[in-house]
């Protein structure tokens, strides 16, 4: 039953609310017809229905915000009602408020069990009604908004997933190449071998090694490493390795071309300045990376560097002994105008050099503490008894055994030459 003033006036509309489509459900034509009159005025829009089950079609329809329903009617009661409602998972949420006479805590908790939103105890009050609905108006109204928002989200997600699955086709393509590149990873020019190790810390990473013969028994080998990660990284690693290739000699910035229309290595110091020019002016990128470059003229053993940035390289005598060899220098890419010093090693029959880049002298240890030089060496020493890939694998074993895990933090490269002699 509805509560009407004494003077039987309704009251009159408020501030203006947001006119809902209201369903009201009741068996009592004279209770629909109070109801509506009221709702109506207050601006809504009203469906009427004197049964539960003749009321469960328009309370499918999307567009009903707000049902009030009598609890007690023939056929379906009013929880159950709300259960079937639910039950039917229509789109867009309905607040359901029921008219009940019942007070009892056993008769609210079987409502709310039943999907009940709220309750109004007959008679029902105007004021009370009208501030119930404006409440479930406002619960409506943050869960389409709630609903239109992770519609937003999910086309968000839709596109995004869309952009990661196109880069995760990017680094597929970028980490073929750099496979590619790395393809032959043992490598012989005569009576020099030269092995590669490279294991990216992502998908790809920027570190890069290589090696290329060059005309008049002369071999170049390098180490490279650009800072940061992820795809730039990579693609300037794979351009300078690309550079540095016996590929397209013409285009080996570290060659020059001889009077007879050969080829021959330029100094290493010189191919630094070259590629510093280069990265500064024409890459124009931000990012830098380090180097460690060198040839060994095959006849005499010796071997010319530059160390730009990248650690000192190692030469591994055949005696056992391990000297620490190079003379630093900036990274390149960092400077414009800088220079670099090249230093000169004589290699007998039987001596190893290995380049690496800092994943391996940086790398933390379980404690927290980096392998530093020192530790690059002990490991040095441990795998020595192994030759080629095998070194570089027992080097690996090593690096895992101090991290603890063989899923290093940033990317790790080494390039090992192994010197047998010029009739070797």
């Amino acid at each position: 039953m509805l509560h009407v003033p004494d003077h039987q006036t309704l009251p009159r509309a408020g501030p203006a609310q947001a006119p809902h489509r209201v369903l009201v459900v009741d068996d009592s034509r004279a209770q629909r017809v109070l109801l509506a009159a009221l709702l109506r005025r207050w601006g809504h829009e009203v469906v009427e229905c004197g049964t539960a089950d003749a009321a469960m079609a328009a309370a499918l329809d999307p567009s009903v915000d707000l049902v009030i329903s009598d609890w007690v009617m023939p056929g379906l009661t009013g929880p159950e009602f709300c259960r079937h409602l639910r039950a039917n998972r229509r789109a867009g949420y309905a607040y359901v408020i029921l008219l009940t006479s019942k007070t009892g805590d056993a008769a609210l908790t079987e409502g709310l069990e039943a999907g009940a939103d709220d309750f109004l105890t007959k008679p029902v009050r105007p004021p009370e009604l009208r501030a119930r609905l404006n409440a479930g108006a406002r619960i409506v109204a943050m869960q389409r908004d709630l609903v239109e928002k992770n519609g937003l989200l999910t086309g968000a997600l839709g596109e995004l997933r869309t952009l990661y699955d196109a880069l995760d086709a990017d680094l597929d393509e970028a980490r073929r190449l750099q496979r590619a590149q790395m393809q032959d990873r043992a490598r012989r020019y005569g009576p020099v071998d030269v092995s590669l190790w490279l294991k990216a810390s992502g998908h790809i990473g920027g570190d890069m090694v290589g090696a290329f013969p060059v005309e008049g028994d002369t071999v170049g080998i390098f180490g490279l490493d650009v800072s940061g990660h992820g795809v730039a990284s990579a693609m300037i690693a794979a351009r300078v390795a690309g550079i540095l290739s016996a590929a397209s000699p013409d285009q080996n910035i570290a060659l020059a071309r001889r009077a007879d229309g050969g080829f021959r290595a330029v100094s290493p110091d010189k191919a630094a300045v070259r590629l510093n020019r280069m990265i500064l002016s024409e890459m124009r990128s931000d990012r830098y990376f380090t180097l460690g470059l060198g040839f060994l003229d095959i006849p005499t053993g010796r071997l010319s560097m530059v160390q730009a940035g990248h650690p000192h390289p190692l030469v591994l005598r055949a005696d056992g002994g391990i000297e620490v060899v190079g003379a630093g220098g900036l990274p390149i890419g960092l400077i414009e105008g800088a220079s670099y010093e090249r230093f000169e090693v004589t290699l007998r029959p039987g001596d190893r050099v290995l380049v690496c880049s800092d994943g391996l002298t940086e790398c933390p240890g379980a404690t927290g503490d980096m392998l530093e030089e020192a530790g690059l060496i002990r490991l040095v020493r441990a795998a020595a008894a192994h030759g080629g890939l095998h070194f570089l694998s027992a080097l690996e074993d090593g690096l895992a055994r101090f991290a603890g895990t063989a899923q290093f933090p940033d990317d790790v490269s080494a390039v090992l030459l192994t010197y047998r002699g010029p009739g070797g």
